[in-house]
This record gives C-alpha cells, sequence and structure tokens, in this order.
C-alpha cells in the first residue's frame, strides 16, 4: 500500500492519547546579557524568547494532529497553575481537544524547561523539571478512568503515554492500567499501543513499543533471560514492536517475527521525540492498513522526518509523501 492511500485514510481516524501530557518550554538565553545578580552574585541567564509546545504524550498527539487525524483527542492531568494553561492553549492552538483533561487544584504541571543558548542554539545548561512526587489523587484517578471508559468507544486508535520514571505523579497508575486492559479485552478491534518507559511488564492484551533497552528490562524481569517472542506472549500483546533506532524495529505477531528497516539518515539534527513520531505513524497506518510490518515502516518513515528537525518535529503529509518516493516505501 502506497504511502499516499494510506495517508488518505487518517482524516476518518479519530485518536486518543492518554498517560503523561506534558509542556515542553524552549527559553533561549543570550549569554551577552549575563551579569551577577545583585543578591546572590551568581551569573543570571537572561531569556529573550520562550516557546511552549506540548511535551510526554502531547508529542504524540502533536505528530497525530500533524498527520490529519480526523480528530485528536488529550486525557491526562494538569494542574491550575500557569503552566497547565500554556499546556491547554499549545493543545488548542494545534487542533488536540482538551476538554477531557482532568485539572487540579494545588497540582503542578509537568513541565519541561529547556534552556539554549542564542549564539550557538545549543541547549547547553541543565534542564529544568517541575515536576509531582506526590502519587495522583483518588478522586483525579477516578476521573481519569471515568474519562477513559467514555472516549475510548468512540476512538479508533488509543495511544497511551506511560512516561514516569517513578509511580509518584504519573497519570498512567495501577488503576487506569487495568481499566485499559480491560477495554482493549472489551474492543479487540481498536489499535490500543502502549508506549513505557519502566512497566512494559505489567501491560496485558494491547500492542506494545518498546525500545530495545526497554523490552530488554522487562524481559530480564520476568524471566532472567532476553527472550522478546516469550516476552510478547507472556504479555499476550497483538504486536509488539522492539524499536532499535536507526535500524529499524522489530515486529512480532503470533509466531512469527519481521524486520521493519528505517530509511537511511545522515546526520540526524535531533533524535528526541523520533519514538513518539513512530507511536503516531505506526498506530494510525495500522488503523487504515492492518498490516503491523507496513505500518511500522511507514512509522519509521515518520520518524526519519522529525529526527532533521530541531526539538521534538512532527511531519506533514506533504512531507510524508516525499520521504516516501524519496525512500522507496511501497
Amino acid at each position: 500500500m502506497k504511502a499516499v492511500d494510506i495517508l488518505a485514510g487518517f482524516p476518518k481516524l479519530k485518536a486518543l492519547v492518554v498517560g503523561d501530557i506534558c509542556l515542553d518550554r524552549w527559553c533561549t538565553y543570550d549569554s551577552t546579557t549575563s551579569e551577577p545578580s545583585r543578591e546572590t552574585g551568581i551569573p543570571r541567564l537572561g531569556v529573550v524568547a520562550t516557546e511552549v509546545t506540548p511535551g510526554g504524550g502531547g508529542t504524540v498527539a502533536n505528530n497525530l494532529a500533524a498527520l490529519c487525524a480526523g480528530r485528536v483527542t488529550a486525557l491526562g492531568v494538569c494542574g491550575d497553575d500557569g503552566f497547565g494553561f500554556e499546556l491547554e492553549r499549545a493543545l488548542d492552538e494545534r487542533g488536540i481537544t482538551a476538554d477531557s483533561m482532568v485539572k487540579l487544584r494545588r497540582w503542578q504541571t509537568f513541565t519541561y524547561t529547556k534552556i539554549l543558548n542564542a549564539q550557538t542554539g545549543v541547549e547547553d545548561q541543565p534542564r529544568v523539571d517541575f515536576i509531582s512526587t506526590h502519587p495522583l489523587p483518588k478522586e483525579a484517578e477516578e476521573r481519569v478512568v471515568d474519562n477513559l471508559a467514555n472516549l475510548v468507544p468512540a476512538h479508533e486508535v488509543i495511544l497511551v503515554a506511560d512516561q514516569a520514571e517513578t509511580a509518584a505523579g504519573g497519570v498512567v497508575t495501577p488503576a487506569v492500567r487495568e481499566r485499559l486492559i480491560e477495554l482493549a479485552g472489551e474492543y479487540p478491534g481498536k489499535i490500543i499501543l502502549v508506549d513505557s518507559r519502566k512497566r512494559v511488564h505489567l501491560f496485558r492484551k494491547v500492542m506494545l513499543k518498546p525500545n530495545r533497552s526497554e523490552a530488554e528490562a522487562a524481559s530480564h524481569q520476568l524471566f532472567g533471560a532476553v527472550d522478546f517472542p516469550r516476552l510478547r506472549q507472556h504479555l499476550e500483546a497483538r504486536v509488539m514492536m522492539v524499536t532499535h533506532g536507526s535500524k529499524g524495529a522489530l515486529v512480532l505477531e503470533e509466531g512469527k517475527e519481521a524486520w521493519a528497516e528505517a530509511p537511511a539518515v545522515e546526520h540526524p539534527v535531533d533524535i528526541c521525540g523520533a519514538g513518539d513520531s513512530f507511536a503516531a505513524g505506526f498506530a494510525l497506518a495500522m488503523a487504515v492498513t492492518g498490516e503491523p510490518v507496513t505500518a511500522a515502516r511507514f512509522g519509521n518513515l515518520v520518524a526519519s522526518i522529525t529526527i532533521m528537525k530541531k526539538g521534538t518535529g512532527t511531519a506533514s503529509p506533504e512531507e510524508v509523501i516525499e520521504a516516501a518516493e524519496r525512500h522507496g516505501f511501497k
């Protein structure tokens, strides 16, 4: 199936992103304005420009919207702070529905602040993260579970962003995860794709997208050895893609596995967000084609475009068609 034909099916699809929807703040400072603070004597960083974009699961949503999915909805948790306002506005500006986001009082919106040098364009200062060290309040968890159950039936594609390095502060709590597993059993025809940094081994009955190190860690945790086919079978995953960066992705299904190669890209600019681009491209293409290897190759194609852009870039349908022609995607 040609890329143009796959893309033609995207406007008919409704996609839901659930999980850790964060805010990315890109702050550019001018080193020539640096001078010691009168109060502390520590040199200041004079920020001269700020750009905000959806981060974490919001990056996945941004990629889905850029690929012209018919509707993209975000389900996560944010605070009623300034960062929460910026996140909702950033989602809205990209055509991503944020009505189902759960907003909490006295909750700090998960925010990554990246400091870029205006003279070099390089991120050369420590990143400043605004995080929560407290578990998700029970009330918020229940609202996420209820919203999830109400939204899944109306969406063909559901992507789960389980980004939290620890259980504290993460939206995909055990209760949310169990409801997802139940919904996957109730709606076996839907594309439910999970990207989990630390808890791949706890999901069941969904499609999984671990990278190689995440899959190896899950396999070791369960079996004491690396065995990807056994891992897929144990987790009852309809499809499991183990991504290998520039080498592509290993696609595992019941009784078979295949390699989905990635287009060759010389001198990538920024690989940050490549996995999110792959996930968005794969999920939509899987809903259109029903062919995991074709969908994985399409996901690789999308990622090959975004890694040539600074920051967590996206790919437009026009860029995908051009890249498909250049790389001979069929």
